[in-house]
């Protein structure tokens, strides 16, 4: 299991990693864009738009986690139940892909051309990996053939209208929250 403050530093290093690197390329590359005080105020107020949109989609799914996969006492952002459902039911991870969002909203307001053109595709295609390789065996330790038989059915990211539109919506106060990809009762 990667620890917590390992996936805080993999963000750290995103975003000041990203952000230097993208400014450091834009005075190479794009010296007028970067002087822009037109492309700033523009850039920005797009990256205050796409941050918007991150932090909805880190609340509804967080809050589908936090209905649906708790049971009992547990420390906050612990699961011990497979969620299924809601955005879960089209995406085995959704949070993830809103996340995937959230170097850009920064490389925006930063007003990074070469962030946004150049450095952020490179952090999704880590991002994808990261979840391929280490969250997805981590489920797999974690929920067994509950897991292996929902990643069967549901993909790692769906990008269809009907299911990006379940990222925006709250979920209901007390959800149904039953497993539909359970094989086994235990």
């Amino acid at each position: 299991m990667v620890s917590n403050a390992v996936r805080w530093l993999v963000w750290v290093l995103f975003l000041v990693g990203g952000g230097a690197l993208g400014v450091w390329l834009d005075l190479r590359l794009w010296p007028a864009w970067w002087h822009s005080p037109f492309w700033h105020l523009v850039s920005a107020l797009a990256g205050v738009g796409v941050f918007r949109i991150v932090l909805t989609v880190s609340r509804v799914t967080g809050r589908w986690l936090a209905r649906c996969g708790r049971v009992g006492e547990l420390p906050r952002m612990e699961t011990n139940r497979l969620v299924t459902v809601g955005p879960y039911a089209c995406m085995r991870h959704p949070m993830h892909l809103g996340l995937m969002l959230f170097p850009l909203a920064f490389a925006l307001v930063l007003g990074s051309p070469a962030f946004v053109l150049l450095v952020w595709p490179l952090e999704v295609l880590a991002i994808v990996l990261l979840v391929l390789f280490v969250e997805e065996r981590e489920a797999r330790l974690k929920f067994g053939a509950d897991y292996a038989a929902y990643a069967r059915r549901v993909p790692a990211f769906n990008l269809a209208p009907a299911c990006l539109a379940k990222l925006l919506q709250d979920p209901p106060e007390r959800p149904d929250c039953t497993n539909t990809f359970r094989i086994a009762e235990k």
